[in-house]
């Protein structure tokens, strides 16, 4: 396959003046399901509070913009009744993680940390459809409400080869990932034989690893190995799509720092710490050894933001894609050539950046060339091209990526780590940082990838919490303000 080179250097002087975008309004995104009662859940002798539906409850995918169904796709098969059903009738604890003793010292991070004023948020309550059947009439509520406030747990775990560890992750979320996997019924998926042919075709590195996880997947109860084989492989999987924006910084120590914007419901909450070849890789979890986002021993970091462009073909999930990168590739450009290979099931923008502050942005799509730039920012939409109005609208993609562009073409502003300093900042605050969390659109973290370290430093507005390449087992529990 052809890879194309685009020349973007003239993006950053044409967004010199842009760094105070406003964001832009644009068609809502459907309404996600009501929130369960906040549960606690006992794990390695402390009692912690969970999020509003408990952890890893809903792991599934999908983000539903304007003009699809009420209910989103990646929840229908986990409703009763209808497909349209908005009610979740089931929930699952989180897993136990026995092991987990460390706790991350709450104290906020003063370096980052954006100065905080007290909103007191105008808003107008709730207005449900009235043509839905069994509706009632809301409790009376004040117009002046403070923000909400919900909390995430993200569990970090070192496990070199697949194992306990990871089965416990399966074992809490098969339920929810078998009924996505199948949800357009189990023709719709490819057979076993398919999976393993695409695997040894485009990813053969990864076959060993994938026959680890499936023997594994084997020793947990009410796991069908078959099934579990072929959602593991991640090809052909249905179709999803995430918030995300992201920044290659290579003044300083070479950096990644990214947003990652998603429904809480739906998301893993691990940052897995593996050994599965020949490199210590380092990661935030996705479709079970998936990665959103990661860094590995020899210095490249990736990330991923969804490049705005409905559809798919056959090819791989893209966090499948973003662990075979990080399992066999040292450079940005072996990374490059390696995604010339690699078919991908959906469109997405990769983010590259190594130790010795090579950088690329990578569109890449079903059927198509990647397409390799020097953009320095991506977010939701090709590279610097909306092609879909609306779903980037939905998710104020351009107004992100210009505000973005804006902190890193100030020429007045900082340089080298304080420049990073300074993007970590802007993720941090609106417009780049999402809260329409009942959406499925709230930043989730914060992260910033330091390849020559091989470390990650996770933020949020107060908390940052920083993990290496082979640190042990550490949880944290955060809060997602809505302001």
């Amino acid at each position: 396959m052809e890879t194309l080179t685009l020349d973007l250097d003239a993006t950053m002087r044409a967004h010199r003046d842009d760094a105070a975008a406003p964001a832009a309004t644009g068609p809502a995104i459907s309404a996600a399901v009501a929130p369960a009662p906040v549960t606690t859940e006992p794990e390695g002798g402390d009692t912690l509070r969970q999020n509003p539906v408990p952890w890893q409850d809903w792991v599934a995918y999908g983000l539903s913009f304007a003009g699809l169904a009420t209910c989103p796709p990646h929840l229908e098969a986990l409703t009763a009744g209808s497909p349209r059903s908005t009610t979740l009738t089931t929930h699952r604890p989180a897993p136990r993680w026995p092991d987990v003793t460390h706790r991350a010292p709450h104290a906020p991070d003063v370096t980052h940390r954006a100065p905080h004023a007290l909103d007191v948020t105008h808003r107008a309550p709730h207005a449900p459809d009235p043509s839905r059947r069994g509706h009632r009439a809301p409790s009376p509520v004040p117009s002046h409400r403070a923000p909400r406030t919900r909390t995430l747990t993200m569990h970090s775990y070192r496990e070199p080869r697949p194992g306990r560890r990871w089965r416990q992750l399966l074992e809490a979320t098969w339920a929810a990932y078998r009924a996505w996997y199948l949800r357009e019924g189990e023709g719709a998926r490819p057979s076993l034989a398919e999976c393993e042919t695409a695997l040894r075709t485009h990813l053969p590195a990864l076959v060993p690893t994938w026959e680890r996880l499936v023997a594994e997947a084997a020793k947990v109860d009410g796991v069908d190995r078959d099934l579990a084989a072929r959602l593991l492989s991640g090809w052909c999987v249905p179709a999803y799509a995430t918030g995300c924006s992201q920044v290659a910084l290579t003044e300083g120590a070479p950096a990644l720092v990214r947003n990652y914007d998603y429904d809480p419901h739906l998301f893993e909450g691990v940052v897995a710490s593996t050994r599965y070849a020949a490199r210590d890789v380092l990661g935030t979890s996705d479709l079970l050894w998936g990665l959103l986002d990661g860094v590995n021993g020899d210095g490249l970091a990736v990330s991923l933001t969804w490049g705005g462009r409905p559809g798919d073909g056959p090819g791989f999930a893209i966090p499948v894609v973003v662990r075979a990168l990080l399992e066999t590739c040292a450079t940005v450009a072996e990374a490059v050539e390696a995604l010339a290979t690699i078919p991908v099931a959906q469109a997405y923008n990769l983010t590259l950046v190594d130790a010795s502050g090579a950088h690329a942005t990578v569109f890449v799509a079903p059927g198509e060339a990647p397409v390799v730039s020097a953009l320095p920012v991506a977010t939701n939409h090709r590279l610097t091209e909306v092609e879909f109005a609306g779903p980037a609208a939905a998710v104020a993609s351009m107004p992100r990526q210009q505000r973005l562009l804006g902190v890193l073409a100030d020429k007045g502003a900082a340089t080298g780590d304080g420049k990073r300093s300074a993007i970590v900042g802007a993720m941090l605050e609106p417009p780049v940082r999402a809260t329409a969390y009942t959406r499925g659109f709230g930043t989730l973290y914060t992260a910033e990838y330091l390849p020559g370290e091989g470390s990650v430093v996770y933020h949020w507005p107060g908390r940052s919490w920083r993990r290496g390449l082979t640190d042990p087992d550490e949880q944290i529990t955060v809060e997602l303000p809505d302001a």
